[in-house]
Parts: structure tokens; sequence; C-alpha cells
């Protein structure tokens, strides 16, 4: 039983940093393409104002 958990011990941090690492890469994607949405959506809504 020690000798299989010495081992999940030891590589809980290497897991745990891959899985931020993953998190924060996925936040930093999604936040990318929100800003070009929001650009987007400045534009449409310039351009409706410009036609009323």
């Amino acid at each position: 039983m020690m000798n299989t958990l010495i081992p999940l011990i030891t590589f809980l941090p290497l897991i745990v940093l891959a899985f931020v690492v993953r998190w924060v890469y996925q936040i930093k994607k999604n936040s990318e393409i929100q800003v070009e949405q929001n650009k987007q959506i400045i534009l449409l809504l310039q351009n409706k104002d410009i036609n009323n």
C-alpha cells in the first residue's frame, strides 16, 4: 500500500500544476475571444447609431 502511495504523493503537485496551467490558458484564450466579440458588438452598435 505504501509503495503505491508514495509516487502518487510525489507527482500530485505536478498534476495540480498541469491542471492550473491548463486552466489559466483556457481563461486567457476565452478572454481573447470575448475581447474580439466585444469589438464586433461595439462596431455593430456604432453602425446602428449612424443608420438611425
